[in-house]
């Protein structure tokens, strides 16, 4: 309740300027927030689009921008996406935690885990540990259905964890998405921007503002202001 009237708020401030709603401020347009007062938006011009903008909104004084890239396949609604589509999934999802292969920046607040030789993220649907980080790698998750973190030292230098799937993990969905650095051009399903950026985004995520991430396109069926939690998600706030 306390967000929707924040939000609630921003939208008039902006109608007293003489500002059309499409004026507003993103996340005064969003259906939903999420709850926190840091929210990322990473928008597309379209479904089929590999890059676009990721912007982090700071409710109390500004935002900050950078290019970002999607999934080779280019974007899906993520109650809908199938593993291995190299879809990026839109929706609003939280942040569980960071990691990398190299130190967190100074700053960094988030729980963050550094990668080691026995890091992997498991992806095997008949895995009891399917979408979750594991060190080392369980027995019945197999390695040739799993990322070994520690073997992409440029795009795992620094990430963050996208709440997709993970809570109530549903087999065949997808695992492993992430908001990382960039690689050499499109990604298999997560958002990445530059490297300079992840670092600012990990110093200024501060859990306790509950932050969330919405993935979406500029408008259509994947429109990033349509999107609310997935069901049994509860709100930051």
């Amino acid at each position: 309740m306390r967000r929707r009237l924040v939000t609630a708020f921003v939208s008039a401030s902006f109608c007293a300027l003489g500002l059309t709603p499409a004026d507003a401020p993103l996340p005064a347009r969003l259906a939903d927030t999420g709850g926190g007062t840091q929210l990322i938006t990473a928008e597309a011009p379209d479904a089929h689009s590999t890059t676009g903008t990721l912007t982090w909104w700071d409710l109390r004084n500004g935002r900050w921008t950078a290019p970002a890239r999607f999934g080779s396949g280019g974007l899906v609604e993520g109650t809908s996406r199938q593993q291995g589509t190299n879809t990026t999934p839109t929706g609003l999802y939280d942040l569980p935690f960071g990691f990398g292969t190299e130190a967190a920046p100074a700053g960094t607040r988030v729980p963050y885990r550094p990668v080691s030789d026995s890091s992997w993220w498991c992806q095997d649907n008949d895995s009891r540990a399917y979408n979750r980080w594991t060190d080392p790698l369980p027995a019945d998750c197999r390695a040739s259905e799993s990322e070994h973190l520690v073997s992409y030292t440029t795009q795992y230098a620094h990430a963050l964890v996208i709440g997709f799937n993970y809570h109530h993990p549903v087999r065949g969905r997808g695992a492993g998405i992430f908001l990382h650095v960039n690689g050499k051009g499109a990604t298999a399903g997560c958002v990445s921007v530059p490297p300079g950026a992840m670092a600012e985004i990990l110093r200024w995520t501060d859990p306790s503002r509950h932050p969330r991430i919405a993935i979406g396109t500029e408008g259509g069926a994947t429109g990033l202001v349509r999107h609310r939690p997935p069901p049994g998600r509860p709100p930051g706030r």
